[in-house]
């Protein structure tokens, strides 16, 4: 059953980000071709996501389907976006209403600056509200009150001022750092959804982008607590800026290695988890403890996890190992602020690795193609990528909720994977 379904959809996702910059949940966008049984689809997505994973987010493109859902889904399916333009179907509102008394979970998402209103609103769990560029310009005058409201003149000015951004809600098209924090530490927002990645790097554009403090310090943990290999493996590349550093490290000149390191679990085992420890505790002093760089490492770290799990299952643990770390790289031109073909030069990478990136050719370059496609809602372009590259759907979307659905958001820490 859950062959059949998962073959005849095409999928997308987005991020949902909390306060503490970790997935809070994950906006599932859901295109169809043809008619699919509404339950048997919700069931599939069940068979698949971790109920420690983040809370799903269905956004189904097909009126048909989502009044199929809304009629006959169950209390504890994920939650379901309903778009203020399907509800100019006459049929929609009463199926919102009955889904509301089954206890659903439902999520109003409207036009920038619009709300919902009238009977159904209080039929919603959540908002996810976009806003226009007026309300985003109060957010920011309202945050720069909190922040610097000592001039007396500009005081009065902002005093009757207050946010149009609300407790509890998703806020998504989020432009700038100023205003993502304005959502999620000032008004408490539940989530914002994707991230203003340009803005938050452009901050960083005259200076380089340090390695995450708390990565760093959890991997000193692991190793001072004998984990395994494969754990300290798994964290180290999760922080992009530490494991690229890391391989330009463990093929330095200075530590006089005859031989090329072009994984991270080739290094470890070279060099050794004392010789890791003493670097990693030279880099500890020139960590970065900027919260808001999170959501772009663990935006890597997806592409890479999503690729790994793309590979077929027979393929082993170094091809593995080897197309994690393409799409680890893949935007490590966002993180270091230099082109891609420079950053790349200075690791002794495959020819399979750099093909793929810097020319759109070889064997990993259909992994990254359908992997940056799937972080979109054009479910569509996905599809197409599928057929171009002779990839089958059901196969793509079983790594996409499998990928999803083993994240373990770490408080204040970063992502973790089962």
């Amino acid at each position: 059953m859950a062959s059949t379904i998962l073959g005849s959809i095409s999928l997308g996702y987005q991020p949902l980000w909390s306060q503490l910059r970790q997935l809070c949940g994950v906006q599932l966008f859901v295109g169809v071709d043809a008619h699919i049984d509404a339950l048997h689809l919700l069931e599939a997505l069940d068979e698949l996501w971790s109920v420690q994973a983040p809370v799903l987010l269905l956004s189904v493109q097909s009126p048909r389907l989502l009044r199929d859902i809304l009629e006959h889904a169950p209390a504890n399916s994920p939650w379901i976006e309903v778009h203020e333009t399907q509800l100019h179907d006459p049929a929609m509102a009463p199926r919102v209403q009955q889904a509301h008394q089954r206890g659903m979970k439902l999520v109003w998402r409207g036009e920038p600056g619009a709300r919902p209103g009238g009977a159904l609103a209080p039929c919603f769990l959540r908002t996810m509200v976009t806003l226009t560029a007026e309300e985003a310009l109060t957010s920011l005058r309202v945050s720069l009150r909190k922040h610097n409201g000592t001039d007396a003149a500009q005081a009065r000015h902002l005093t009757n001022l207050s946010s149009p951004v609300l407790p509890g809600q998703i806020y998504e098209a989020v432009a700038s750092r100023v205003l993502a924090e304005h959502c999620l530490d000032e008004q408490r927002a539940w989530g914002v959804a994707g991230w203003p990645m340009e803005d938050v790097l452009h901050g960083y554009r005259h200076r380089q982008i340090q390695p995450g403090q708390q990565t760093i310090t959890r991997l000193v943990e692991a190793i001072d607590a004998d984990d395994s290999v494969e754990h300290i493996e798994l964290i180290l590349s999760e922080e992009p800026i530490l494991a690229y550093r890391f391989l330009r490290y463990a093929n330095s000149a200075a530590l006089g290695r005859r031989t090329d390191i072009d994984s991270i679990r080739q290094g470890l085992m070279v060099l050794g988890l004392s010789l890791l420890r003493s670097w990693l505790l030279e880099q500890l002093p020139h960590a970065s403890g900027d919260l808001n760089l999170q959501p772009v490492r663990t935006t890597l770290a997806l592409r890479a996890h999503l690729m790994n799990h793309l590979l077929d299952a027979g393929d082993g643990d170094d091809l593995r190992r080897e197309v994690y770390l393409c799409g680890l790289l893949s935007q490590m031109d966002l993180m270091l602020g230099e082109p891609l073909n420079a950053a790349l030069a200075r690791l002794p990478l495959s020819q399979r690795i750099t093909s793929a990136i810097l020319d759109h050719s070889g064997p990993y370059m259909p992994y990254l193609d359908v992997a940056a496609a799937l972080e979109s809602p054009n479910t569509q372009a996905t599809r197409a990528l599928c057929d171009l590259h002779q990839m089958n759907s059901e196969e793509v979307n079983r790594a996409l909720l499998r990928t999803l659905s083993q994240i373990r958001p770490r408080p204040a820490r970063g992502l973790l994977l089962a």
